[in-house]
C-alpha cells in the first residue's frame, strides 16, 4: 500500500514553505560568518543553477521514457536541446527575469520583516495574480472572489498596522534585547567582544562603527519590507499570468519540466549579470563568492531551489484548491515556529489580521456553486395524426386536475407508431368475423 503522490506533494509542499521562510529569515539574521554576511545575490544565482540541474534531470528522464531504450545518449541530449530551444522560448525572458526579482526581494523582505509577518504579507499575490488575470487573459471573477480579494487586503492592512503600545519602546532600553541602541561608545565595545573583534580593524569613524553594528545586529525596517513584499507580489503575479499566457498562446507540445528548464535557464542571466556583477561585483571580487555561507545559508538556497519543483508535482497531482489549503497550514506553522525560536510576540490585532487572511484564502481558493441546468421534460411519443400526443395530456401542466391522461387502449381512432395491442388486434379481428357472419346469412 503506497501513499497518494497527492498527499506527499502537499505535505511536502507545506513542510517546504514554512521551513524556508524560517531559514530565509535566520540567514539574514544570525550571527556573522568569518565577520562577514552572505550576498543575498550570490544565492539567488545558486539558487537558479540548483533548480536547472533538478528540471534538466527530469526533463531528460521524461524524454527518454518516449525513446527505445537503446538510443544513445547524444540522441536523448539533442532531443532535449531541441525542445527546449524552440521558437517561441525566448519569449520566457520575461517572466523568468520577473521571477528572479521576486527571489532577490524576498531576501530584502525577511530581512527586514519577521517571519509569520512575512508569510502573511505575502499572501498579497493572490490580489495581484487575480487582477493580473483579468487584465491579461479577460477572466471574469465571481462575486465570492472579489469579496475574498477586499477581506485579504483589508487582514494584510492590520497585520501590518503598528502597535501604539508604549511598551513596544521597551527593547530599546533593555541591553539583552536584540534591539538595544547602546548610548556611547564604550557601551558598544562592552558587546560580547564586539568592539574587538570588528572595531580595532577599522577607523575609528562614525560611518564605520554604524556599518559594523548594522552588520552584527541587523534592525527591521518594516517600511522597507512591506514594500519589498509588495513589489515581489506584483512580479510573482505578473509572471505567472504571464506565462500561463504564453503557454495558451503556444503552438508547441512541450512539458512542464521542459518550460521549467527554460524559465531557470533564462534565469540565469539577469541574477548573473544584474546581480552577481552590478550589485555585489566590487565586494564579491574582495571577499569572494561564498563569503559569508554556512549550512544554514546552503539549506536555504536548496528549499528556495526545490519550491518550484514541489509547486510543479502540485499541479500534476493535486489541485488549486489543496495547494492553498497547504499554504495556509504553512502559515500557521510559520506562527508557531516564530513564537518558539524568535521570540515573536503575537498582538490581538496579529491574530486577528491572521484569521482574516486564512479566511480570505479559503473563500478565494472554494469553488463557486454551479446552477443546476433546467429540467427539460421530455416530450412523449407523438401521435401521426395531428401531432397530438397519445401518452401525455397538455392540460395536466395547468393544474387541471379533472382531465386524465389519455391512454392509447382508450383513444378511439388515434394510431401510434407503435405496433397495436394484442386487445386492439383482437377486436378487430373479432369485427371482420361479424362482418364475414352477416354477409352469409
Amino acid at each position: 500500500m503506497g501513499i497518494p503522490m497527492k498527499h506527499v506533494s502537499l505535505v511536502t509542499l507545506t513542510c517546504q514553505n514554512s521551513a524556508l521562510i524560517l531559514i530565509m529569515h535566520y540567514s539574514r539574521i544570525m550571527p556573522l560568518v568569518n565577520g562577514h554576511r552572505y550576498f543575498t545575490s550570490t544565492a539567488v544565482f545558486l539558487n537558479e543553477v540548483i533548480k536547472l540541474a533538478i528540471c534538466l534531470t527530469v526533463a531528460l528522464y521524461d524524454i527518454s521514457r518516449s525513446l527505445p531504450p537503446s538510443t544513445p545518449a547524444t540522441t536523448l541530449f539533442s532531443a532535449l536541446i531541441n525542445a527546449v530551444f524552440t521558437g517561441d522560448s525566448w519569449k520566457l525572458a520575461i517572466p523568468a527575469s520577473l521571477y528572479t526579482l521576486q527571489n532577490s526581494l524576498q531576501y530584502i523582505a525577511v530581512s527586514n520583516l519577521d517571519a509569520a509577518t512575512f508569510q502573511v504579507t505575502y499572501q498579497l499575490k493572490i490580489i495581484t495574480t487575480a487582477l493580473f488575470s483579468v487584465a491579461l487573459l479577460g477572466r471574469s471573477l465571481s462575486l465570492r472572489k472579489w469579496v475574498a480579494l477586499v477581506l485579504l487586503m483589508i487582514g494584510v492592512a492590520v497585520v501590518q498596522t503598528p502597535s501604539s503600545d508604549p511598551s513596544g519602546f521597551a527593547p530599546m532600553k533593555d541591553s539583552e534585547s536584540r534591539f538595544y541602541f547602546p548610548r556611547s561608545l564604550d557601551e558598544l565595545r562592552s558587546l560580547s567582544g564586539f568592539g574587538k573583534a570588528n572595531l580595532a580593524k577599522r577607523s575609528a569613524t562614525y560611518e564605520g562603527i554604524d556599518e559594523d553594528f548594522r552588520l552584527a545586529h541587523p534592525q527591521f525596517n518594516a517600511s522597507v519590507g512591506l514594500l519589498a513584499v509588495i513589489v515581489a507580489c506584483t512580479a510573482s503575479g505578473l509572471a505567472g499570468v504571464y506565462f500561463e499566457k504564453i503557454l495558451k498562446d503556444s503552438n508547441s507540445s512541450a512539458s512542464l519540466w521542459v518550460r521549467n528548464v527554460q524559465l531557470s535557464f533564462y534565469s540565469l542571466f539577469p541574477a548573473f549579470f544584474i546581480g552577481v556583477l552590478f550589485r555585489d561585483g566590487e565586494h564579491i571580487a574582495k571577499n569572494g563568492f561564498f563569503d559569508g555561507y554556512n549550512w544554514i545559508v546552503w539549506t536555504a538556497i536548496g528549499f528556495q531551489a526545490s519550491g518550484g519543483v514541489i509547486v510543479a508535482l502540485c499541479v500534476n497531482y493535486a489541485d488549486n484548491i489543496a495547494k492553498n489549503f497547504a499554504t495556509s497550514i504553512s502559515i500557521v506553522i510559520s506562527l508557531l515556529a516564530s513564537v518558539w525560536f524568535f521570540d515573536f510576540q503575537m498582538t490581538s490585532k496579529f491574530i486577528i489580521g491572521t484569521g482574516i487572511v486564512l479566511f480570505a484564502t479559503y473563500l478565494y481558493s472554494s469553488q463557486d456553486r454551479i446552477k443546476p441546468p433546467p429540467i427539460n421534460i421530455v416530450s412523449y411519443e407523438k401521435t401521426t395524426i395531428g401531432g397530438e400526443p397519445s401518452h401525455y395530456d397538455d392540460s395536466l401542466h395547468y393544474g387541471d386536475s379533472s382531465k386524465l391522461p389519455i391512454t392509447p387502449a382508450k383513444s378511439e381512432g388515434l394510431s401510434t407508431s407503435r405496433p397495436s395491442s394484442p386487445m386492439r388486434h383482437h377486436s378487430r379481428v373479432g369485427s371482420s368475423r361479424n362482418k364475414f357472419a352477416r354477409r352469409y346469412d
